[in-house]
């Protein structure tokens, strides 16, 4: 009877043993994926900030351009080589 015992209580000590440790896994895979996830949405927010940048560079770009003609509207210049 002695010995079932101990083998109970040595089966029940192992079985808080995984459920521990797979408590622990669970705990450092979610912290794991806060950190992920902090880090995505940085790289999101930072890529959103760079994308208004580039597209107010644009308008202002399109909008000198609508006040100034490009250089392009003026017809190319030809240097005549012959010899004087």
């Amino acid at each position: 009877m002695r010995v079932l015992l101990a083998v109970v209580v040595v089966l029940f000590l192992c079985l808080i043993a995984v459920i521990a440790e797979r408590a622990l896994k669970a705990i450092r895979r979610g912290r794991r994926r806060r950190v992920v996830n902090d880090r995505l949405v940085a790289a999101a927010t930072r890529a959103e900030a760079e994308e208004r940048q580039r597209l107010a560079a644009a308008d202002a770009s399109s909008a000198l351009t609508s006040l100034m003609p490009t250089i392009h509207d003026v017809g190319p210049r030809h240097v005549d080589l012959a010899a004087p």
